[in-house]
């Protein structure tokens, strides 16, 4: 099984990194704790010490178009928030 893993850069992500040394990333809906805290280690190096998860609920969408209203639903997905250990942390922007 293949887990995606993207890193979510917000105000409110960057203010919960800064503050108690958490990141926030978008994985995918059926990996688990364990495989998401072996995967950070690995790419990023660093000590994980928590891992916790959002089921994120899709929202509604509607647009009008030439045939009428179309409405639909986006996908659900999982939010990962990932405490690292005390005086490490993540550079995201780092190779750039």
């Amino acid at each position: 099984m293949e887990i995606s893993i993207k890193p979510i850069i917000t105000e409110r992500a960057t203010a919960l990194s800064e503050k108690r040394n958490c990141y926030t990333f978008r994985v995918s809906p059926d990996a688990n704790k364990y495989q998401i805290k072996s995967l950070i280690e690995q790419l990023y190096g660093v000590k994980v010490e928590n891992v916790n998860t959002a089921i994120m609920r899709g929202k509604n969408k509607s647009r009008w178009t030439k045939s009428g209203l179309l409405k639909g639903r986006t996908d659900r997905w999982k939010k990962a928030y990932v405490t690292v250990a005390k005086g490490q942390s993540i550079e995201f922007f780092s190779n750039i």
